[in-house]
């Protein structure tokens, strides 16, 4: 090998540092000071742990059968027991450390070990503790990583780098730094955002004692508050003049208005659905275009029908507007169907309507108010004379409605037992000349 080469006779300077360096700490009584008292806080957050888990499992873990918010505040915090003994390694470690500095000067082999236990909560907190896929994903490749730079000692100068570097687009300037801190910050902040959106949609679709329509408006209302303050939190984050992202957005913004007036006008349409509460989620809709279903949800742009098949329809809010719609579930409003059927030119019609307002009555689901079952004459037909009934339920007749085919149920059973003949279609033919039939 050559030693006379440069860069070897870098190496050879960089070993013999690390060599006096080495051999300084293990003659030091600093070194052996701190090594000691790293052991010791070790050990003791190690013993109270132990001591405190079972106690702290005791006191916090509630009854299984209580679910109010109280109970789950306590098993939230159960779930950081794992925590503990990092945690108090840490704290002791870091009294230690300014024990150190005040007798010996230095503090840097114990400072090396507090940083150590910082690396290991950010494992436990990551592997243990996430239960969240996102949450998960972010931890393992983002906070991990970053405890094992600050553990090695090199996450200062790392930041220091990524600060010098500047970017500039137009009159906004922003550094590598800036914009890693937005990712980061940006994703942790949209995710809590999302996280306190359900959890408000949740608790405000709970209160029956509001409107539907209004319930759905208080929802994107919340909803919209949320994401604009997050956002307003990430603009501040990453250091944006927010004058500038104004003027810069406002030519954008004219830019694409032009583009966007079908977006604007199907979330205006939309908010005008949620006040006036003319049709809301649970309504049973018919537009204009054919489309027919029950309203699943309402988004801030569009309708969402599910039909008896299954499918999913998505109307834009608009539509409910500028057209007519034919709402057969407001607020659970009544409606009115008819059952037709059929007797024979021998039955005695006068007892036919008794008999069968009578049995359509017996169905639990037929109501009383605004009318009773109503059985009318409809005409004479070819086959039999020609009978419907009218009847109100409260809901439509669809997948888990049968009420039509059950009311031709109750019509069959009621004109069977008491020997009303139901006609099918009959020919008569009249043969004219001798009686014989022609040779065919």
């Amino acid at each position: 090998m050559n030693f006379d080469n440069p860069m070897v006779q870098n190496l050879i300077g960089y070993g013999e540092q690390a060599s006096d360096l080495a051999l300084g700490w293990l003659t030091s009584a600093a070194a052996w000071s701190q090594f000691g008292l790293l052991v010791a806080a070790f050990a003791a957050a190690f013993y109270i742990t132990r001591y405190l888990t079972p106690l702290a499992k005791k006191l916090l873990t509630p009854p299984t059968d209580q679910t109010h918010i109280i109970a789950t505040t306590r098993r939230f915090i159960l779930l950081f027991l794992p925590l503990m003994l990092p945690v108090l390694a840490y704290v002791f470690t870091g009294m230690g450390e300014q024990i150190t500095r005040s007798l010996f000067g230095s503090g840097a082999v114990i400072a090396f070990g507090k940083r150590v236990f910082f690396f290991l909560a950010a494992r436990i907190l990551v592997n243990e503790i996430a239960y969240d896929p996102f949450l998960k994903l972010l931890g393992k490749y983002i906070l991990v990583p970053t405890a094992a730079l600050y553990a090695l000692g090199v996450f200062d100068p790392m930041i220091v780098w990524l600060g010098g570097m500047v970017l500039n687009l137009g009159n906004i300037s922003f550094s590598a730094l800036a914009v890693i801190r937005g990712l980061v910050f940006g994703s942790v902040l949209f995710w809590f955002g999302r996280w306190s959106n359900d959890h408000s949609t949740t608790y405000i679709k709970s209160q029956k004692e509001m409107r539907p329509a209004i319930r759905e408006l208080t929802s994107k209302a919340v909803e919209t508050l949320i994401f604009g303050v997050v956002f307003l939190m990430l603009m501040n984050v990453m250091g944006i003049n927010l004058t500038s992202l104004a003027i810069l957005g406002g030519a954008i913004g004219v830019g694409l208005g032009f583009g966007l007036q079908k977006i604007a006008s199907n979330f205006i349409s939309g908010l005008i659905l949620l006040i006036e509460g003319q049709a809301t989620v649970g309504d049973f809709v018919e537009l204009d275009g054919g489309e027919a279903g029950t309203i699943v949800k309402m988004t801030a742009r569009a309708v969402i029908l599910e039909t008896f098949d299954g499918r999913w329809i998505v109307v834009p809010s608009e539509d409910f507007i500028t057209t007519r719609v034919v709402n057969y579930s407001d607020s659970g409003s009544a409606n009115r169907y008819e059952a037709d059927f059929s007797v024979s030119y021998d039955t005695d019609i006068n007892l036919i309507p008794a008999l069968v307002e009578a049995a359509v009555a017996t169905h639990k689901d037929v109501l009383d108010k605004p009318y009773p079952p109503d059985c009318e004459l409809r005409g004479f037909g070819d086959s039999g004379i020609d009978f419907s009934v009218e009847f109100w339920v409260e809901g439509i007749d669809d997948g888990k409605n049968k009420y039509q085919s059950d009311v031709l149920f109750l019509i069959w059973n009621v004109l069977k037992d008491n020997n009303i003949e139901i006609p099918f279609p009959q020919r008569v033919l009249h043969i004219k000349g001798d009686g014989k039939l022609p040779n065919i």
